[in-house]
């Protein structure tokens, strides 16, 4: 029941202009900073973790500004999901190659890291160009929200779902025989399995090796992609070049090199990375927990 309610406020949602939204979102977002205290000592002990330069202060503000972005992503997910087509083209706007997978005659993986806009690199992706995308996909605990979920990012096409759950056999063959990209979210906490502590802001973080390997054993082009909200409504996705000399024979590397990239693009836009996920959940044999 609750789910449904919540879907419902999500369609009602996306019939306001997008200013409004942003307001109701940043109005969602400082009530759940007061009521979340869970997810706001989790967002606390990241940002100490990683930007360990800013005093109390500058983290508490940090903070706070990060679940006045959360608030906001959430209510956008009725965008998403019900706007028309011509609605979300006017509100996506794109920075950097989207054409570079049409052109490339080898697979392509873009690294999209988590960012609260990220869904949208997949809305770009199905609204401007060609090139199908391959997705894995975490299944909701809730199946109505579970279905809502998948109808609504595949409503426009070209965008296929893969369970984490099962064998990677089919997301294999989807990118080699139907010509998708791989849209691969490469930051977060999955376990030590298939996975190593490569440092995260200088703290041991288990990191998938997966991005690394298939890239090579696919012979794939890797483009790094990333999505942030604007002020006032609307998103911008950025497209950079393609990474230079990766993958390489070693994933190890490979990964720490990725880890870096992203920690570039969290200090250019702290507030919007999704600080409420336990990053360090998985602590190397020995170390205690960090939460």
């Amino acid at each position: 029941m609750m789910a449904r309610l919540a879907l419902a406020v999500l369609w009602l949602m996306h019939w306001l202009p997008v200013r409004v939204q942003a307001g109701i979102g940043r109005a969602l977002g400082a009530l759940l900073h007061a009521l979340a205290t869970d997810r706001r000592r989790i967002a606390t002990r990241n940002i100490e973790l990683c930007l360990p330069e800013l005093d109390a202060q500058a983290r508490a503000r940090l903070v706070r500004e990060h679940f006045r972005w959360l608030g906001r992503s959430i209510l956008e997910r009725g965008l998403f999901w019900h706007a028309p087509r011509e609605r979300l083209e006017r509100l996506i706007a794109v920075e950097g190659d989207l054409g570079l997978a049409e052109r490339s005659d080898t697979p392509v993986m873009w690294l999209v890291p988590h960012f609260m806009a990220l869904d949208v690199v997949g809305l770009a992706l199905q609204l401007f160009q060609g090139r199908g995308m391959a997705v894995i996909y975490q299944a909701q605990s809730n199946p109505v929200f579970d279905a809502a979920v998948r109808k609504g990012r595949q409503r426009f096409g070209g965008l296929e779902l893969f369970a984490r759950s099962v064998s990677a056999k089919p997301l294999i063959r989807a990118i080699r025989h139907q010509g998708l990209g791989f849209g691969n979210l490469p930051d977060m906490d999955f376990g030590i399995k298939d996975a190593a502590f490569v440092p995260f802001f200088g703290v041991p973080a288990a990191t998938l090796l997966a991005p690394s390997r298939m890239a090579r054993m696919l012979g794939m082009m890797v483009q790094p992609v990333v999505a942030e909200m604007l002020e006032g409504g609307g998103w911008l996705v950025r497209f950079l070049p393609p990474m230079a000399n990766w993958p390489t024979d070693d994933p190890l590397a490979d990964t720490l090199r990725l880890n870096q990239w992203i920690e570039a693009e969290v200090r250019r836009c702290p507030a919007q990375y999704l600080w409420v996920h336990k990053r360090f959940k998985t602590r190397p044999e020995g170390q205690p927990a960090l939460y």
